[in-house]
């Protein structure tokens, strides 16, 4: 088996960049670079971390047998902790990059905001979980709280801003995938 060609194409097949999986496995884009020539091998922990970023598993990666997963816990998301914006964005279908929808959970800390998400072919679907949020778009902004719901066409520019004392989440659904 060649470990590097398999996590290339895993990597490919959910139309990841290296420097893409690199940060979702908090690892150097270099080292997953590495890694797919087959000029580094990864610790039992790295490649577990880079699996789980791929939305798989050692068992899986190694089994001939690939059943689709249907349902997912808690055990299975990925996370990400931007602590310069003070968010944290949740994978909670872990493969979805390969699908046609996207869906994550985006928490937003104290004062915290969003990446700003370029505009690309696609759609946004996002439903307010708790707390309150503002959607900010190249047209307007839009001041949401816990149960709204938003839905446009992703040709603008956005972004998610909490300018409240406590927390925020949104569940957020891209197509095609964008995070």
């Amino acid at each position: 088996m060649d470990l590097g060609e398999k996590i290339k194409n895993l990597r490919m097949e959910q139309g990841l960049t290296q420097e893409e999986l690199a940060e979702r496995c908090e690892l150097t884009k270099g080292f997953i670079s590495q890694i797919e020539r087959n000029l580094s091998s990864p610790s039992v922990t790295s490649l577990q971390d880079i699996l789980e970023a791929l939305g798989t598993d050692l068992a899986e990666f190694f089994s001939k047998n690939h059943s689709q997963k249907i349902v997912f816990s808690p055990e299975d998301f990925f996370e990400n902790i931007n602590s310069e914006l003070d968010y944290k964005i949740e994978w909670i279908v872990p493969n979805a990059q390969k699908n046609i929808l996207e869906p994550v959970i985006i928490t937003l800390n104290e004062r915290g905001e969003s990446k700003e998400v370029t505009p690309f072919e696609g759609e946004v679907f996002g439903y307010v979980l708790f707390g309150e949020v503002i959607l900010i778009t190249d047209q307007s902004e839009y001041k949401l709280k816990k149960g709204n719901s938003f839905y446009f066409s992703a040709k603008f520019t956005h972004k998610l801003r909490n300018n409240k004392n406590k927390k925020a989440a949104v569940l957020w659904i891209t197509t095609p995938p964008s995070f």
